[in-house]
């Protein structure tokens, strides 16, 4: 499909300026006309020269598996492999849910070599996608047309939650910085831990630590080392319903949750417990407790696609869907976004969970909440919109006071905030012996 190109409607216009003049003075139209016959003979000459040429072959290189939020680079690679130059501009047709501002990109391939185009774009919604054609147009040689030409390129992505975090996690965790991003270092307390290993006595061991039998056989004061119990298990509860539709940021809360199960559940593979999980108010999904070393991945697989659906989260009748799958006692962390109005629902799911499993609610603060609380009040309608934040958050502190009256942990962090909590939480846990 040839297109005319700015250089052949410059010509046009010159062509129209031309025949104005002519109007005016008749002696010109001879010469006028000869000249006019050279130019579209050499237009139409041009636009032939394009329709035969050869096109550039292509190719798209791009990763598989995005992550949400964080840029990706895409690369189109073109081949020459005719005699002359070739100018021309692509443009790449990507999923609606991948957002760029760097297309169409323009390029000139010399004779028989390649060229590479690249641009960066931004996952903003979880799912499988798909790639569709490669659109370009190729210049002619005296610039007068466009040749419009499509190559139907088709790749699948995947866009998962943010995977990035749990690298800079294990970065972290070798150079032991792990403080950096928020994970406190505790003195472990209580007697839950697993005999390791003896070893030879050291300034600030504990006296209990002393075997005293080794001490006595070896004639030096020996210490028992221990570590965190090992062979648990958690399970996350991961509510889809509409309440988890709700935006902070460029995230919603189910994306934020999900985040953070995946940091949480990296944590607990490396420590040794098998880590599973199950939705509820959405698409049934359920994931049996494993820590083998591809877990994370099928967690990824899992919940990459997971969107909130319009429904009321159930909490009973998925405490109950998860009693007839679990029967060795775990950790349930239930990921959701307590409101007041759920205090009963709730409570009756943990009574069901608790026969069996302690149990750990885990509940989402909305960011609009905390800046309406903490925000100067100037006015008669600020009054009243800090007053009705107040009053709700004093609600939900209530639903939350019933559940702790029940000896069920309970965390309520600001999106940003929850994974940290989690693993702070996880981690005051093992070493306090409580699961």
């Amino acid at each position: 499909m040839l297109i005319p190109a700015q250089r052949l409607l410059w010509f046009c216009w010159l062509s129209l300026i031309l025949a104005v003049g002519v109007s005016l003075d008749s002696s010109l139209l001879k010469t006028a006309g000869i000249a006019s016959a050279v130019f579209l003979s050499i237009i139409m000459i041009d636009g032939l020269i394009l329709l035969r040429r050869q096109l550039p072959t292509l190719q798209r290189h791009c990763t598989h598996s995005m992550a949400l939020g964080i840029k990706t680079v895409v690369v189109i690679r073109l081949h020459n492999s005719t005699l002359g130059h070739m100018q021309l501009v692509c443009h790449d047709n990507l999923p609606d849910v991948l957002q760029t501002r760097q297309l169409p990109q323009s390029c000139t391939i010399v004779a028989g070599t390649w060229a590479e185009l690249s641009y960066e774009v931004l996952p903003t919604r979880r799912g499988e996608y798909a790639f569709s054609q490669v659109q370009g147009r190729l210049s002619s040689r005296l610039g007068f047309w466009w040749r419009q030409w499509s190559q139907n390129i088709p790749q699948t992505v995947r866009v998962y939650p943010d995977f990035k975090a749990l690298t800079r996690y294990a970065l972290l965790a070798t150079d032991h910085r792990l403080s950096q991003i928020g994970v406190l270092r505790r003195r472990r307390r209580g007697s839950g831990s697993d005999f390791r290993q003896l070893r030879e006595y050291r300034e600030g061991d504990a006296q209990r630590q002393i075997d005293w039998k080794a001490t006595s056989r070896l004639r030096k004061l020996i210490s028992r080392e221990y570590q965190d119990e090992r062979d648990q298990q958690i399970v996350f509860l991961l509510d889809c319903g509409r309440k988890m539709s709700t935006q902070d940021g460029d995230l919603s809360h189910l994306d934020h949750t999900l985040n953070a199960a995946l940091l949480l559940s990296y944590v607990a593979i490396r420590q040794g417990d098998a880590v599973g999980l199950m939705t509820m108010s959405g698409p049934e999904r359920w994931l049996a407790p494993r820590k083998t070393t591809d877990t994370i991945h099928q967690l990824l697989n899992q919940v990459f696609d997971l969107q909130p659906s319009f429904k009321t989260s159930d909490y009973r009748q998925t405490a109950q869907r998860l009693m007839q799958y679990l029967k060795k006692r775990a950790l349930v962390v239930i990921l959701t976004n307590l409101r007041d109005e759920d205090d009963e629902a709730l409570s009756e799911a943990v009574t069901v969970l608790q026969r069996h499993h302690l149990v750990l609610v885990a509940s989402l603060r909305e960011n609009f909440l905390t800046q309406t609380i903490t925000q100067p009040v100037d006015n008669l309608d600020q009054a009243l919109l800090h007053a009705a934040a107040a009053d709700y958050l004093q609600r939900r502190q209530r639903a939350r006071d019933l559940l702790q009256a029940r000896r069920v942990l309970c965390i309520e962090e600001e999106p940003e905030r929850l994974a940290m909590a989690l693993v702070n939480g996880y981690i005051d846990l093992k070493r306090s012996g409580r699961l």
